[in-house]
């Protein structure tokens, strides 16, 4: 967005010619705005357009990932742009600058899957650095693609400077055979077609229809389930994550969000204000009925390490068997976030929920009001009036338990997360089919060799094996397309899409590459995979696990340069959110 004002010749200067202070000196940018040692400081912003009134004014910083290598990003220079006007007319100075953004779904199944989780990392590593060395006053961070979101909130919570968190929106549904379809139905359809179940014909047509313009994946993806969580969490207004990106809405809520940053200054409201262990608890409830992504799990763990707020693994599933699943969305259901926007978006499944006793109204939002008054301030929709097909009752959920579950036994002494897409009671039995990698694993599927009653291992995929914890709906798609989404389970120290469905266990911590057990296992061994017992294990003696220990040794790094080799190095445990702050990983370590 260009800043090519015109130039004021306004003096700053008084009578006496000192350079009078006209900016609150409690606002990080009066150092680099005020007295007459800064002139050169100013020189520079007056070359991109900036007059006396922006200078005296709290700087508000923009970081934008917009780019053309996804639909997710490819609007967000206008979604920036609404926001820099609404800065702007609340009497603020609007600072954009850029971020780096890397598509999931363009880099699916490839190499180059492990920058993503990278990403999120990088994202929040310069947006710190920005906003510290260039002394930003607030924020107002975008965000479109998956790691966008839960990289710019890690900013927001590392910098602590006020800031409102806002979503780029998600893209609207394709249509094919008389039915809405997303990318994920395009996924799945590689699977059918090497099974010969869908022709190329009909593939072709699938893939030119599923996507039709700007905005991030339909359904309740890690995307949408991140924004969702952002309204959860207080760090987003209500009702701002579910407007389409092409929707004039999404545009409103830009512009408001800059003005909201310019509220959260005079305020003094910072992360630090709204981020506590019950606006956690919050978000992981309305994950859990919304069928949000196992992303999330990684992403809050996260966020949550950041902000210094003690959440640990098993909290996701202890709240999850306490929360129902409410809303059938995609993957597991048919519907996408279009279709909770036309009924009142996140606010209605929240409203449900805190009527339910099971969300904390009394938690403060970046409005700098409660989520109880929040609520009270929209125009929603009775909820006796909501006739939705596809959320539920609280009474009558979809299912009686949430959509995360927490599974641990010998195989993952620190975890692994499962997003139920189906029923709770799976178990499953069978033998291990091994893999060192997605591109095996992949081969194998899509040769028609996978069998009823496999348990597929992916393995060397973990935040450093990998290194970047690559998502796998290639494989897990492929693996659903081929006809085996009940009876054949898949698990790896890496992660899955938002848009897996299926029993595919992901995070499984410790990772096979720091001598985790899922680095022991052999062709053929038992594992057995029981979500009512959220149990993970396999048949093998305590004896028999050590004597393969004994036996193991570390694999050499993947990359020895780049930054890959520094990424792989430095990251931390899935089940610790899979950070690389050194500081976040020593309090972690410690506790």
């Amino acid at each position: 967005m260009s800043k090519q004002r015109s130039q004021s010749s306004d003096s700053g200067a008084d009578g006496d010619g000192e350079f009078a202070g006209t900016k609150d000196d409690a606002l990080p940018s009066h150092e680099v705005t005020e007295g007459a040692e800064r002139a050169p400081h100013r020189a520079m912003f007056r070359a991109m357009g900036f007059d006396d009134d922006d200078l005296s004014s709290p700087m508000i910083g923009i970081p934008n990932p917009a780019a053309d290598i996804t639909p997710c990003n490819v609007h967000l220079d206008d979604v920036a742009e609404s926001a820099a006007d609404g800065i702007d007319g609340a009497g603020g100075m609007a600072i954009e600058f850029g971020t780096i953004t890397i598509s999931d779904a363009v880099s699916m199944g490839t190499e180059g899957m492990k920058a993503s989780l990278i990403s999120r990392e990088l994202i929040a590593d310069s947006v710190e650095l920005v906003a510290f060395g260039e002394r930003i006053d607030a924020m107002v961070t975008v965000a479109g693609c998956d790691k966008n979101l839960p990289g710019m909130m890690m900013a927001s919570i590392r910098t602590d400077l006020p800031s409102v968190f806002l979503y780029g929106g998600s893209i609207m549904p394709g249509h094919h055979d008389g039915r809405d379809v997303t990318i994920v139905q395009v996924f799945e359809g590689v699977g059918a077609y090497a099974e010969g179940e869908m022709s190329g014909d009909e593939l072709d047509e699938l893939e030119r229809q599923a996507c039709p313009g700007a905005g991030s994946c339909g359904g309740m993806f890690t995307a949408n389930t991140m924004a969702s969580l952002s309204e959860a969490l207080g760090m987003a207004p209500l009702g701002s994550a579910s407007p389409p990106a092409e929707d004039e809405s999404r545009y409103a809520v830009a512009e408001r969000a800059g003005e909201l940053a310019l509220e959260c200054v005079q305020q003094d409201r910072r992360p630090s204000d709204i981020l506590t262990r019950k606006s956690f608890e919050n978000a992981i409830a309305l994950q859990t009925a919304i069928g949000g992504s196992t992303n999330g799990v990684l992403h809050l763990l996260a966020l949550a390490a950041e902000a210094g707020v003690d959440l640990d693994i098993e909290d996701f599933d202890e709240i999850s068997r306490r929360t129902p699943k409410i809303a059938d969305l995609q993957p597991g259901g048919q519907r996408v976030m279009n279709d909770l926007h036309e009924i009142g978006g996140v606010p209605v499944v929240i409203r449900r929920l805190m009527q339910a006793d099971l969300f904390h109204g009394d938690q403060q939002t970046v409005t700098g009001r409660t989520i109880a008054e929040e609520l009270q301030q929209l125009d929603l929709p009775d909820d006796d009036d909501i006739e939705a097909e596809f959320l539920y009752p609280v009474e009558k959920p979809k299912e009686d338990e949430g959509a995360i579950k927490i599974l641990s036994g010998n195989l993952a002494p620190d975890g692994a997360v499962l997003k139920a897409t189906g029923g709770d009671e799976f178990h499953h039995d069978g033998p291990a089919r091994i893999f060192e990698n997605e591109e095996d694993a992949m081969q194998y599927v899509q040769t028609g060799e996978i069998e009823s009653g496999d348990v597929i291992i992916i393995r060397n995929e973990g935040p450093q094996g990998g290194p970047g914890m690559r998502e796998m709906l290639g494989v897990t798609a492929a693996v659903v397309g081929a006809g085996h989404e009940d009876d054949v389970a898949l698990l790896t120290d890496g992660r899955f899409s938002g848009a897996t469905r299926g029993p595919m266990i992901g995070h499984v911590a410790p990772e096979a590459a720091v001598g985790g057990p899922i680095g022991l296992l052999e062709d053929g061994d038992q594992v057995t995979v029981d979500i009512p017992d959220r149990e993970l294990s396999v048949d093998l003696s305590e004896a028999e696990l050590e004597a393969r220990q004994d036996d193991w040794e570390a694999p050499d790094p993947v990359y020895d340069t780049g930054v890959l080799a520094k990424f792989g190095r430095d990251f931390g445990s899935a089940d610790i959110g899979a950070v690389t702050n050194p500081g976040v990983i020593q309090r972690q370590s410690e506790k």
